[in-house]
């Protein structure tokens, strides 16, 4: 366990347990945390910062409700990171992650050539019975899984390898390939984690996930891919602003 030591002014008018909740704050975003670090408990800590427990856990509901660290049971209180929060455009994962200076790593799972399923079939406007890839990725930020996302695309767009989707995003990949993306329907719910899931995102089965499918349109309104991609609670969160 990491020993953060931590300057608390008695005397300032910044409550004690807000005091202690933005140091831990920093040292969790500076990386002094790192992620997976386990905390010690509520009564060791408030003992080490000279503090009452009620103190301390406000200061510790406090990381949990802004997704800096998590509870579990028999584990206790451990450091998942700064979330990710994504913006809702028209852009990729990928691409989001490196805007915000994350090195997003990809493992490519499935990568095959199927018949597509009559619902596949009809959110890629193609015939019954027409062939698509079907893809599946992992998506991990630091080592650490983020998202599991499930891709189908027309055989038409493009040229997919495992080498390249493990190396690039799947939207630049088609851009290159002269894909032009105009616009897309995308819907995002919420779930709980099957046994697959939870075995792939490294989270409790029953976990909370957020759910997004979309379906790519390029410029011509022509559908060139459906995704159903799942992304750990904890870890990820669409920013939406409404303006009247």
């Amino acid at each position: 366990m990491v020993e953060l030591e931590i300057a608390i002014d008695r005397s300032s008018p910044i409550p004690l347990y807000h005091q202690v909740a933005s140091a831990f704050d920093k040292a969790i975003r500076d990386g002094v945390l790192p992620p997976e670090t386990k905390l010690e408990n509520e009564i060791s800590l408030a003992k080490r910062y000279n503090l009452s427990r009620p103190t301390m856990r406000q200061a510790m509901d406090q990381l949990v409700r802004d997704g800096l660290v998590v509870r579990r049971r028999g584990v206790g209180t451990q450091v998942i990171g700064p979330p990710v929060r994504r913006n809702l455009r028209l852009s990729s994962l990928y691409n989001d992650l490196q805007d915000e200076g994350a090195d997003p790593e990809t493992q490519v799972l499935t990568l095959e050539t199927i018949t597509a399923e009559e619902s596949i079939s009809e959110q890629l406007g193609l015939p019954k019975g027409a062939e698509v890839y079907h893809l599946k990725r992992l998506r991990l930020v630091d080592n650490r899984p983020l998202a599991l996302m499930e891709n189908w695309l027309p055989l038409t767009v493009a040229t997919l390898t495992r080498e390249g989707l493990e190396s690039d995003g799947l939207y630049n990949i088609l851009r290159r390939a002269g894909v032009d993306f105009r616009m897309a329907q995308q819907k995002v719910g919420a779930d709980i984690a099957n046994h697959e899931q939870a075995s792939r995102l490294k989270v409790d089965v029953g976990s909370a996930l957020v759910v997004m499918e979309r379906t790519g349109l390029d410029s011509s309104g022509t559908p060139v891919e459906f995704g159903h991609h799942v992304y750990r609670a904890d870890r990820y969160s669409f920013d939406i602003m409404l303006m009247n």
